[in-house]
């Protein structure tokens, strides 16, 4: 067993069911000049090529690495300005929670853009 954090506290299936969580494919990796932490991905999510802005710079040596790469995206949040762009979904990853280096969530297999996770 691990030291891994407890549970959040318990919700309803119908409060799961709100988030919807797809595949898309990370088509390009930017630089957001003047920050220390942010990149811009330009993602494929099959029903729109969507703006994601997200702090790779300090966890990776190459934030470019991921082009190509299918990760999962929440896509129903309100879009968000950081760092004066217009960031349009959410980038699912894993470990940032817990302070450990996070990794991408992703599909075992490709499978098309915009399948829904869940």
């Amino acid at each position: 067993m691990t030291n891994a954090a407890p549970p959040k506290p318990e919700i309803s299936f119908d409060a799961l069911e709100k988030m919807d969580i797809r595949v898309g494919t990370i088509l390009e990796v930017s630089d957001v000049p003047d920050s220390k932490k942010l990149v811009q991905l330009k993602v494929n999510l099959g029903f729109a090529i969507k703006t994601v802005v997200v702090g790779l710079k300090q966890e990776r040596d190459d934030p470019k690495e991921i082009e190509g790469v299918q990760a999962l995206f929440v896509v129903n949040l309100a879009p968000r300005k950081m760092a004066g762009i217009m960031s349009e979904a959410m980038l699912f990853d894993i470990g940032y929670a817990d302070k450990i280096v996070p990794v991408l969530a992703m599909p075992e297999r490709e499978v098309p853009n915009g399948t829904r996770a869940g």
